[in-house]
C-alpha cells in the first residue's frame, strides 16, 4: 500500500510481517517443505527429531519435545510434574491469555501476581506474598511458578528460582517471547525445571503454522513429556497415562530448521531496530524499554509506555505516516470477562498491571524491516510529541 503524503509516496511499514521471513528464505524454505512432502513422513520423523536436538542444544538443555503450539507446551510440561486439580498455579496477569488458558486445562487454578513497572515480568515481592497468601487461606496447594519472559526481556530468575526453592515450588519458565534471551551468559529455557516455547508465525523463531517445544534436563520428565503429547503412549497404541494428540508436524520442523540458522542473526537486527528507535526517543513523553543488568533482551517486542502523548495521539500520528503499530496486551487477563472474579489475585490487587491499560503500544519491529523503513519510524517518533 502507498499514499502520497507531502510530496511523497509512503509504503505502509507493518507492526509485524511473518510473509517477509519466507520471502528471506524462500528458496531453502520452498526445497526444505517439498522434500518432506516427497519423503511420505509427515509425523515425528527426521525433521521434528532434528530439530528437537538443535534447538534444545542452542538452549542449553539435554531435551527438546516438539509439540503443536506453545500453549500445549506450558500444559504438558505442568502435567509432567503432576500439576493438576486442587494445585496453584502461580504467573503474571500482563500476558497473551494463552498462559493462564494452559494452567485451566491442567485442572489447576491459575493465580496472577503483579509485574515490575520497569520491565514488565514477574514482580518477585509479589510473587512471595501471594504464596504466603495462598498457604494461609488454604485454598488450594501452591504447586508451580510460571514466570512469563515478556516481549523478549528475561524475567528476575534469581530471585523467582530462590522463592521456588524455599517453597517446593517447580518452575516452568515461558518463553513464547524469548528464543535465545539470556541471564548472564544463560538463555532463558535452561534455568527452571522446564520451558515452554511457541514458534507462532510472529516469534523471534517461527513457524508458518503453529508449534511449540518443551525443553528439559531431567530425562524422566522428557520422557513423560514425550508420553503425553502423544495420548499417554510409551508405546504405540498403549496408554500408560492419560495424554493429548500434540505432535509438532515434520513440516513445520522443516520449516524451522531452515529459519533455525538465522535466529542469531536476527536477533541481532531486532536489537539494532530498537537501539535506534531508543535513541530516538530520548525524553520521558515516551518510555522506551529497559534492559535490566546481566540480561540479554531480544525484542520480540518494542513496546513503549506513554505519558503524554497519550497512545491514541501517538497512535494516531503513526497511522497518519503509514507505520502501523498494535497494543500487547490491552487488557490484563484477570479483568477479561473470561476470568474476571475467577482467578486468584492478591488481596491488595494488581497495581502495576492495571497502570500500563491504555499507555503500553508496540511500534514496528521485525528482522527484514529495512533500514529505511526504521529510520522513517525514528523520525516519526522524534517528532510525534510536536503534533497537536
Amino acid at each position: 500500500m502507498k499514499l502520497q503524503l507531502e510530496d511523497s509516496l509512503l509504503t505502509l511499514i507493518p507492526q509485524a510481517n511473518p510473509l517477509a521471513s519466507y520471502e528471506a528464505q524462500k528458496d531453502a524454505i520452498d526445497s526444505a517443505v517439498r522434500k518432506v512432502l516427497q519423503g511420505g513422513w509427515y509425523i515425528l520423523g527426521d525433521e521434528v527429531r532434528s530439530f528437537e536436538k538443535r534447538f534444545a542444544s542452542y538452549i542449553g538443555c539435554a531435551h527438546g519435545v516438539g509439540v503443536a503450539s506453545g500453549t500445549d507446551a506450558i500444559e504438558i510440561a505442568l502435567r509432567a510434574f503432576g500439576v493438576g486439580a486442587g494445585d496453584v498455579v502461580f504467573t503474571v496477569s500482563h500476558t497473551a491469555v494463552a498462559t493462564v488458558a494452559a494452567i485451566e486445562r491442567t485442572g489447576a487454578q491459575p493465580f496472577l501476581v503483579d509485574i515490575n513497572p520497569q520491565t514488565y515480568t514477574m514482580d518477585p515481592q509479589s510473587l512471595s506474598d501471594s504464596i504466603e497468601e495462598q498457604k494461609r487461606t488454604k485454598r488450594g496447594i501452591p504447586k508451580a511458578i510460571i514466570p512469563v519472559h515478556i516481549y523478549g526481556h528475561p524475567a528476575d530468575m534469581r530471585s523467582i528460582l530462590q522463592i521456588a526453592r524455599r517453597s517446593g515450588l517447580v518452575v516452568i519458565e515461558d518463553c513464547a517471547q524469548a528464543h535465545g534471551a539470556e541471564i548472564d551468559g544463560k538463555r532463558v529455557g535452561s534455568l527452571g525445571d522446564a520451558s515452554a516455547f511457541s514458534f507462532y508465525p510472529t516469534k523471534n523463531l517461527g513457524a508458518f503454522g503453529d508449534g511449540g517445544i518443551v525443553c528439559c534436563n531431567d530425562d524422566s520428565v522428557a520422557e513423560k513429556v514425550m508420553a503425553l503429547r502423544e495420548y499417554g503412549w510409551r508405546q504405540r497404541y498403549e496408554s500408560d497415562l492419560p495424554g493429548i494428540n500434540s505432535r509438532l508436524d515434520e513440516v513445520q520442523a522443516a520449516i524451522l530448521n531452515v529459519k533455525f540458522v538465522r535466529l542469531q542473526e536476527n536477533n541481532a537486527r531486532r536489537k539494532s531496530i530498537a537501539l535506534s528507535y531508543s535513541e530516538s526517543l530520548g525524553d520521558k513523553e515516551i518510555v522506551s524499554p529497559v534492559e535490566s543488568v546481566g540480561c540479554k533482551h531480544v525484542f520480540h517486542l518494542y513496546v513503549v509506555k506513554c505519558t503524554n502523548p497519550t497512545r491514541d495521539r501517538l497512535q494516531a500520528y503513526l497511522k497518519s505516516q503509514l507505520i502501523c503499530t498494535a497494543i500487547h496486551y490491552p487488557m490484563p487477563v484477570h479483568l477479561q470477562r473470561a476470568y474476571k472474579g475467577r482467578v486468584g489475585i492478591p488481596a491488595n490487587g494488581l497495581k502495576n498491571t492495571e497502570s500500563l491499560i491504555g499507555s503500553i503500544v508496540s511500534l514496528p519491529l521485525f528482522p527484514e524491516l529495512s533500514q529505511e523503513d526504521s529510520m522513517r519510524v525514528c523520525d516519526a517518533l522524534r517528532y510525534s510529541s510536536r503534533v497537536e
